[in-house]
């Protein structure tokens, strides 16, 4: 399932990303736009990653927000941040390695969808805010290249859509050299020259 791919391609570069984010970093204010916490600091962005990991292997078993009740509740960081969200990183990579149907109805908050657009939908997120966050924090980072190929491939011909939807943010020009990730960072809104 290329779904499956894109979301593996995905987690393993924000994983990648946070497991970078020193103690230090933490408390660096983030975009407010990023969370719906009231003036966010990067430490309530990797907790909204670590709640979305927590999540995962709830929603792929076909659970309901309200089955869930408050299992994903509070702090889930504890003292150790990065430990907490590798170690939530590493129960949602299981639950995607398992076998999967696609087609498979999954709840999610805005709707029920197949399985397989989920993974499309976390993958998505997850790849652009890998890219987001090392920008934040002066990473020298680059998406990896087979990820690239991959959200090229399965959202390129919807980027207007996604757009519309308000997933992306109006398309940015970059130079006319520009390699496959900048052309996909601009078409999404994402590249700052």
């Amino acid at each position: 399932m290329k779904q499956r791919e894109l979301f593996l391609q995905s987690d393993a570069a924000l994983r990648s990303v946070i497991d970078r984010i020193t103690p230090g970093q933490l408390v660096l204010a983030a975009p407010a736009d990023w969370s719906r916490v009231q003036n966010p600091t990067l430490r309530d962005i990797v907790a909204d990653h670590a709640r979305d990991e927590a999540w995962l292997p709830a929603v792929l078993a076909g659970r309901t927000i309200a089955e869930a009740g408050d299992d994903y509740e509070g702090d889930l960081l504890g003292d150790d941040p990065i430990g907490a969200y590798d170690r939530l990183n590493d129960l949602a990579t299981a639950a995607v390695t398992a076998d999967l149907d696609p087609e498979k109805t999954v709840h999610l908050s805005y709707g029920d969808f197949p399985l397989a657009d989920y993974l499309q939908h976390v993958s998505i997120y997850r790849a652009f805010q890998a890219w987001s966050i090392a920008k934040l924090i002066g990473l020298d980072y680059s998406m990896p290249a087979a990820l690239v190929d991959n959200l090229w491939d399965q959202i390129g011909p919807q980027i207007g859509d996604w757009r519309e939807m308000g997933v992306f943010g109006p398309e940015v020009d970059v130079p006319a050299d520009a390699d496959r990730e900048t052309r996909l960072l601009g078409k999404t809104g994402y590249w700052v020259p």
